[in-house]
């Protein structure tokens, strides 16, 4: 969904509303989930049900996905900004309904600190998988372009696969019945102030979300204005993610040795190394940036798979603590994170760029691509370096997390065992005395 929600739909729609309105209307569907995320990953965590937490919201997700979806992909001939931004309010929620429990169920299938990375990377390699498909969908159905016949493609795509493999997951996939008891919101709010470890976690997906955002954000002016490629755009971003999913085992083989936060900084040092090289790049120098893509490719699928273990680790503090496993409150919290880098990526780049001098209306402008150049490749790396410092020496590592679940465990028992005398004592029949 990502890449026909922010690549296709703006071009499809701005072609008869306007570029500007289009990417105004898209905004405002997309902020809409700053407020959905919080509250729907805490409504999963509140539910209780003989179907579990997970299950119920992402059944509920489906059908309005999809609905929205179909709407927005094959609309019909006359349209306006109210359509568009009507279905993408609706699509936005659909997803979050799914995404959000999903991750967090994801999170909740093991507390083992490296089952946890086994099953993030699992997942963050099928969804790279799916870009790629979205990616090469407008050459495998269409003329090469997201145009009408593309997007209907889409449609179908998702209507015929998304609700059989849903359902799969949901009969198949166990989703434990977990000791849990809801805490309020001023005690859940200090529970979260407290939880230094995950504030620290999150201040460095923050500043590796800005580093990633400024080169995705900027990728195609780079390729066209600095490489002068423009037809090399496709292959690029092709090596770059087949070479993630490929590399995903190797880290986490390396993960299960020095640990998630170790490997995860390793990472990001090493995309620093191969992007330094950018800067000095020019028109005609395809070959030497696809060796930059293959090589820096090899982190693009860590940066999601490792943060997200160390997540789910961290939850584990705020149960212990007396949270009661706000699993979806806690990754709510980090997809709007992630909303927020790739929002300060754009928010940032365009507007200095266009302080600097840069004009993408101008292929011959020597000031212009040379500042285009040093926001793709060196400013990220400031970004990544301040994430690798504060994830390098991260206190939660294999042995705090064995010492996190003893205490998680202690907690949930004294827990149950108040609530078990609770209850005992509404059912007993009170006392006649003698």
């Amino acid at each position: 969904m990502g890449v026909p929600m922010y690549v296709f739909l703006p071009g499809f729609y701005g072609e008869t509303l306007g570029l500007a309105a289009v990417g105004a209307a898209l905004l405002l569907a997309r902020l809409w989930d700053v407020v959905t995320d919080p509250l729907i990953g805490s409504l999963g965590d509140r539910l209780q049900t003989r179907w579990g937490r997970r299950r119920p919201l992402i059944a509920a997700g489906l059908p309005i996905l999809l609905v929205s979806a179909w709407a927005l992909f094959r609309p019909p001939e006359a349209v306006g900004l109210g359509y568009l931004l009507g279905w993408g309010l609706a699509a936005y929620l659909g997803w979050t309904l799914m995404s959000l429990p999903y991750t967090a169920w994801g999170a909740e299938l093991s507390e083992d600190y490296d089952q946890r990375a086994s099953l993030t990377a699992s997942r963050e390699g099928f969804m790279l998988a799916g870009t790629l498909l979205a990616i090469a969908w407008p050459t495998l159905v269409g003329a090469g372009r997201a145009d009408a016949e593309t997007l209907s493609g889409l449609a179908w795509l998702l209507v015929l696969l998304l609700p059989p493999v849903v359902a799969l997951a949901l009969w198949r996939v166990p989703e434990y019945r977990l000791t849990a008891h809801s805490v309020g919101w001023r005690e859940g709010w200090q529970l979260l102030r407290h939880n230094r470890p995950f504030l620290r976690l999150l201040a460095a997906y923050v500043m590796n979300g800005l580093a990633n955002g400024l080169p995705a954000s900027l990728f195609t002016l780079f390729v066209i204005h600095v490489l002068r490629a423009e037809a090399w755009t496709g292959p690029l971003l092709l090596v770059y993610f087949v070479v993630g999913i490929a590399a995903l085992p190797g880290w986490l083989w390396l993960s299960r040795r020095i640990g998630k936060h170790r490997a995860w900084a390793l990472s990001m040092l090493w995309t620093s190394l191969i992007f330094a090289a950018v800067p000095f790049l020019g028109p005609g120098d395809t070959t030497a940036f696809l060796i930059i893509c293959l090589l820096s490719g090899v982190g693009v699928a860590v940066d999601m798979a490792l943060p997200a273990a160390i997540q789910a680790d961290l939850v584990d503090i705020d149960t212990a603590a007396g949270g009661g496993r706000r699993t979806g409150l806690y990754f709510g919290i980090w997809n709007m994170a992630t909303k927020l880098a790739l929002a300060l990526a754009v928010g940032i780049a365009f507007p200095l760029l266009e302080w600097f001098g840069f004009d993408a209306t101008r292929v011959e402008d020597r000031d212009g691509t040379f500042a285009l150049a040093l926001f793709y490749g060196a400013v990220p790396i400031g970004f990544k370096l301040a994430a690798t410092a504060l994830m390098w020496r991260f206190p939660h590592d294999r042995r705090a997390q064995v010492a996190t679940r003893a205490r998680m465990h202690d907690t949930e028992q004294a827990y149950a065992s108040t609530d078990s005398r609770a209850r005992s004592q509404r059912i007993s029949p009170p006392s006649t005395g003698n």
